[in-house]
């Protein structure tokens, strides 16, 4: 693809500023989206600057990858991109009063700039991305704020989400880091580490339930789990490999796989996509909405681990 002097002298400008040799350097994909590759000894990555959205992530020693792309994936601008961590912000599902605005916010369909990357002494790379806040977004959501994300790729995944509050008065947000793992079938994966917590069931018509033990997935399955911080873990028997999910500033976690007839519905997982990924997703949302206080600042964190089993 053909892309225009400007196009092409910001992508030079990235790559002198933030690349890191042999680790870390800035390409164009799709229709000119920017990504930033990272490869070292931990693992390899890669980041979309649209949405500060990560796509893959597979720690050396994994023979699968960990997070989830269809192949059909399009990127385009100011489109959402299935798959990898969509960053929903500031509010996650559908907005609370307005239906035309984005479903899972502005943030994932914006574009983020870098602001530092680093090489750190145990051998992962970090990343710093910041979301300029611009009039339009205001539009939406009429609130001063600074949002950050930082990216730490070794042989753990480490992503934070900072959001700073630059008003004189409280605000009020829902969020959530919309994780798709990679699994080798989900019918065979179970999610542990839920077990008594209480859910909202989309898949139910918002029926509430309380969770009997692990969660299997034999249908379509869409839950907002409330008041928890736990750790969860998908297990996949097929893969021999546990993913661990701790969470830090999260008291919410979604779980969802659309099976076969929503995906057809859906139309950009690809061919059986839908059995190839399960979200769990650290987030904040329905009565867990965060209220962030005038110039103070919340962090919602998380890190995935690997363990073969």
């Amino acid at each position: 693809m053909d892309f225009s002097s400007d196009a092409l002298a910001e992508l030079n400008d990235l790559n002198d500023r933030f690349a890191i040799p042999f680790k870390l350097r800035f390409k164009t994909v799709g229709e000119g989206l920017v990504v930033a590759d990272i490869t070292n000894v931990h693992a390899s990555a890669s980041i979309c600057l649209q949405g500060g959205q990560l796509l893959s992530w597979q720690p050396t020693a994994s023979a699968e990858p960990v997070i989830w792309l269809p192949s059909a994936a399009t990127f385009a601008p100011k489109a959402s991109i299935r798959g990898g961590i969509p960053v929903c912000w500031p509010w996650f599902s559908a907005h609370c009063s307005e239906a035309s605005f984005p479903m899972h916010g502005f943030a994932r369909t914006q574009p983020w700039q870098v602001k530092s990357t680093r090489s750190l002494d145990d051998g992962s790379t970090e990343i710093s991305l910041t979301l300029p806040i611009t009039s339009a977004m205001q539009a939406m959501w009429p609130h001063q704020a600074q949002l950050d994300l930082l990216i730490n790729v070794g042989n753990t995944l480490k992503i934070a989400l900072i959001t700073r509050n630059l008003c004189d008065s409280d605000f009020i947000l829902t969020e959530a880091l919309h994780t798709y793992f990679s699994v080798s079938d989900i019918a065979q994966v179970h999610v542990d580490g839920l077990d008594g917590i209480h859910f909202h069931d989309k898949a139910a018509g918002w029926t509430e339930d309380d969770q009997a033990g692990t969660i299997p997935f034999a249908a379509e399955v869409d839950r907002v789990y409330v008041n928890t911080t736990e750790r969860c873990t998908i297990v996949d028997p097929a893969w021999q490999r546990r993913i661990h999910i701790n969470k830090l500033g999260s008291q919410s976690t979604v779980v969802w796989n659309p099976w076969a007839t929503r995906a057809v519905q859906m139309g950009d997982l690809g061919a059986d996509g839908w059995k190839r990924f399960v979200c769990v997703e650290s987030a904040n949302a329905r009565e867990n909405a965060v209220t962030v206080a005038a110039g103070k600042s919340h962090t919602m964190a998380v890190e995935y681990r690997v363990e073969e089993i």
